[in-house]
């Protein structure tokens, strides 16, 4: 039987142990989330007034029943894309709003200022809206989204952990931004009409609505995901690498900043200046990096599929739960047998199987290739816990699940174990012989006593877990 906690322990004195101070009350979860809505709200507020003193009452509401047609279908697409290891809704929420609030005033505010001082200096009203909209606008707009994607980075690195992540939190803080620019951009042209006398499809409203919402409304988000891969890069490389972590996020800026300031000039360019840079260059990239975006999440499923098999051979996963796990089919048709056998409680149970699984191959992933931090083994177990708990609805599910997608159960192919911080391969046995897909009378609650061997075992006081992350491999022996 396994003899340590599920959650590691550490003596009163030890680093990370439990000798914490009080925490400052600026400190405190509470007050920096208060902080951070009230920020936003009053960003909000702020850019509402802007708006509509520049589109007027009405012109604001038809921009805005215009301007959020193309939202829902992006935010589906984003979190699509997601699927594999879902982040909270959280984080995207507060993108959404950082990119519709605080990215637009910013940008608002700084454009303005910089368009005016331009036009003073040099006395060409002409060149100056040019300059501002080639040049200052891309450099503004992109540091202001950016900064939302920088934020999740920081303060919610655990669900931040690859490109996946950082082309979701980019691509829905730029749909944000997005939206509440093509309220500015319809409504001013909606009060354009209404002075003029404009009407049907050669009006300035129906030309602004094609060119903004059917033609590209992926530009932003486009242009701010190369942002959002620099920083998935930055996640995915190891923490000694310290100028590779701040210079790949820093490249992908530049990157968004020169495609942004390429398509705001291409009106410049002649009367099919617009058009050839659409056909010849954006169509492309979107295309490309759709394609990127879509093989990342099956080379996350592959990660799935090959990591997950020690831990079934450790009896904390059912045989076929790897097969499962690495398929979205299969992974929906297990939540669906829960939710018609067991309601909408056990279906949430299963997802939350699934994207705990998820977690778990993805961080054994990152310890295989030397980039585990210090905390890997806390968050094994915990993540291992959270497994163990969920049993009892999960196993059948998945059991169901993989016996729908193929008539025969798929052998479980487990590949030569490899020693983990300094332990033999003899660890990897069984703890009791045959683990049985689904434990008769185990307990609701993972126990010391009762939960099977974990894969690592071992105290982090004893374990030979260097402080330095970038200084050990914890798959070598």
């Amino acid at each position: 039987m396994a003899t340590v906690p599920p959650y590691p322990t550490y003596p009163a004195d030890a680093p990370g142990g439990a000798r914490f101070g009080h925490a400052h009350w600026w400190q405190r979860r509470r007050v920096r989330y208060g902080a951070l809505i009230t920020l936003l709200a009053l960003s909000g507020l702020v850019i509402l007034a802007l708006v509509r003193q520049q589109t007027g009452t009405e012109g604001f509401l038809v921009g805005l029943g215009l301007a959020v047609l193309p939202v829902p279908l992006l935010v589906a697409a984003f979190r699509w894309l997601d699927r594999v290891e879902p982040g909270p809704w959280r984080n995207l929420i507060f993108a959404f709003a950082w990119g519709a609030c605080a990215a637009a005033l910013i940008a608002i505010v700084a454009n303005s200022f910089a368009t005016r001082w331009i036009a003073t200096a040099t006395a060409d009203p002409t060149s100056a809206n040019t300059l501002g909209a080639t040049v200052i606008a891309p450099v503004v707009e992109e540091s202001a989204k950016a900064a939302a994607v920088l934020l999740v980075f920081l303060f919610r690195r655990r669900d931040f952990t690859g490109i996946v992540d950082g082309v979701v939190i980019a691509g829905v803080t730029a749909t944000g931004f997005a939206f509440t620019e093509n309220i500015l951009y319809l409504g001013t042209a909606f009060g354009t009409d209404q002075m003029t006398g404009g009407g049907g499809i050669t009006s300035a409203t129906a030309g602004t609505f094609f060119v903004r919402v059917v033609m590209s409304p992926f530009a932003h988000p486009l242009f701010t995901v190369l942002t959002g891969i620099g920083f998935g890069i930055a996640a995915l490389t190891a923490e000694r690498r310290h100028a590779r972590r701040v210079l790949v996020p820093l490249c992908g800026l530049l990157l968004a900043m020169g495609m942004h300031a390429l398509w705001n000039g291409s009106s410049s360019f002649g009367d099919y200046g617009f058009f050839a840079v659409y056909l010849s260059f954006m169509v492309p990239a979107f295309g490309l990096l759709t394609w990127l975006a879509v093989w990342t999440r099956q080379r996350e499923l592959r990660t799935v599929r090959e990591e997950l098999p020690a831990y079934a051979v450790a009896g904390w996963l059912g045989p076929v739960e790897p097969f499962v796990l690495g398929s979205m089919r299969a992974r929906r048709l297990a939540r669906q047998w829960a939710g018609h056998h067991f309601g909408k409680t056990a279906a949430r149970a299963v997802a939350q199987y699934e994207t705990c699984a998820t977690s778990l191959a993805f961080l054994r992933g990152r310890g295989r290739r030397g980039r585990a931090g210090a905390d890997f083994v806390a968050r094994e177990q915990e993540l291992l816990a959270e497994l163990w708990a969920r049993r009892e609805v999960a196993r059948p599910a998945l059991a169901h699940a993989a016996r729908a997608m193929t008539p025969v159960a798929p052998p479980v192919v487990v590949p030569p174990p490899r020693p983990m911080y300094g332990y033999a391969p003899a660890y990897w046995a069984p703890p009791h012989g045959p683990v049985a897909p689904y434990p008769a009378h185990a307990p609701q609650v993972p126990h010391p006593a009762q939960a099977p061997h974990p894969v690592h075992p071992v105290h982090p006081a004893h374990a030979p877990h260097p402080v330095h992350p970038g200084q050990h491999n914890p798959y070598r022996a």
